[in-house]
């Protein structure tokens, strides 16, 4: 494997998708949204990153990115307090744009000084939907070995049924594409077909100054998305190969993939896939343990720290600080930081955003193919 650390800079857009989890996205974006118990889904790609010995790492926001600043702080949690690169958060504005940006063309645009300055060769590329444990090393050696101009990421799938209603002419845009051995041949851009595919993942490793100069370019000729106006335009000239990557990795397009990717890892099989490799990292919050108070009944669950169950939790992901009052029921739900079940109120098929509370001897109750969801701060 390659030196990564002295070969490659990661740059995360994440705001990506975010029109399509409005409720969850109400007060942040997408890469703050909570997962997995205790993590935001930003810590996934920064924590493969950094594992990596990737340990230059900007983040370009675009908008509702306190919760991000907040999270993030100076990256000391991913050992990215760094005097030259670490942790970069870039805001709107950060350089001469008189707009806030769409697309990665005008994103990458907004730092062309950043990323002149930068030693690194590479830079790879990655949305914050994402959440997967990876070693960028190996995505490395094979761009490297290759000597591609651009190698993307992708995953034999069928398209995610929420993507197949958007349509061509939607600004959130998703691609799949038809390979000639290792060889990207064609980009289909919001394809609707039934059946696998090539389903791309968005990320994208590249040649620093060749990243640039294809920014500048597109820049100029009023291009805004990096697949849609430049690589699918120049698929005959560029020569961009696909890395097929067979792992796990949770992607949130909806609010109703948000749930049901938070209870897939209620099987172990999935939960050893996701944190069975690199260490994921996030922000620190000093807690007790969870209480289970004589009484209570738990049954396939994940539970952060500082929860208290008095009542009866199953087929659920409950995050820190939850409380579960007694006779309380919990079933197929995913609960975040400090929400607060009260006595006897039951909930089934919910997710609760951070400090809600059900009060006692209310029910809630969704379905498997509609869940209900209650807004952060709110009293039921």
């Amino acid at each position: 494997m390659i030196n990564s650390k002295a070969e490659a800079l990661g740059i995360i857009f994440p705001n990506s998708y975010d029109s399509l989890v409005p409720d969850l996205v109400s007060e942040r974006l997408m890469a703050s949204i909570p997962f997995a118990s205790r993590y935001r889904m930003c810590d996934f790609m920064l924590s493969s990153m950094a594992q990596s010995g990737i340990d230059n790492i900007s983040v370009i926001v675009r908008k509702n990115y306190h919760s991000l600043l907040d999270h993030l702080g100076t990256g000391r949690e991913w050992d990215l307090v760094r005097k030259n690169g670490g942790l970069n958060i870039v805001p709107p504005f950060a350089q001469k744009q008189v707009k806030v940006f769409e697309g990665r063309v005008e994103a990458l645009e907004s730092i062309r000084g950043f990323l002149k300055k930068q030693q690194e060769k590479y830079v790879i590329l990655s949305d914050a939907n994402i959440a997967m444990n990876f070693d960028f090393t190996e995505l490395l050696d094979v761009h490297i070995k290759s000597g591609a101009d651009v190698t993307m990421m992708y995953r034999k799938q069928e398209i995610p049924e929420s993507l197949k209603k958007l349509g061509r002419d939607k600004m959130e845009l998703y691609y799949s594409f038809a390979m000639n051995g290792d060889r990207v041949s064609k980009i289909y851009i919001n394809p609707g077909e039934d059946g696998e595919m090539n389903f791309s993942l968005n990320i994208y490793v590249v040649e620093r100054e060749r990243l640039i100069k294809m920014v500048d370019e597109g820049y100029l000729h009023g291009c805004t998305y990096f697949v849609r106006d430049i690589l699918d335009k120049q698929i005959d000239s560029l020569d961009v190969r696909g890395y097929c990557y067979d792992g796990y990795a949770a992607c949130i397009f909806d609010t109703k993939s948000y749930f049901e990717e938070n209870l897939k890892l209620l099987q172990e099989e999935n939960l050893n896939a996701l944190f069975s490799g690199n260490q994921i990292h996030t922000k620190i919050r000093d807690d007790n343990p969870t209480r289970y108070i004589n009484g209570s009944c738990v049954k396939n669950v994940m539970v952060a720290d500082g929860c208290v169950i008095e009542g009866e939790v199953e087929n659920s992901v409950l995050f820190r600080g939850v409380h579960v009052g007694k006779g309380a029921k919990v079933k197929n739900c995913v609960l975040m930081q400090d929400t607060i079940v009260q006595q006897n109120a039951s909930v089934e098929y919910v997710i609760t955003d951070k400090n809600v509370t059900i009060t006692e001897g209310r029910s809630l109750t969704g379905n498997d193919s509609y869940q209900v969801y209650v807004a952060k701060g709110q009293v039921v």
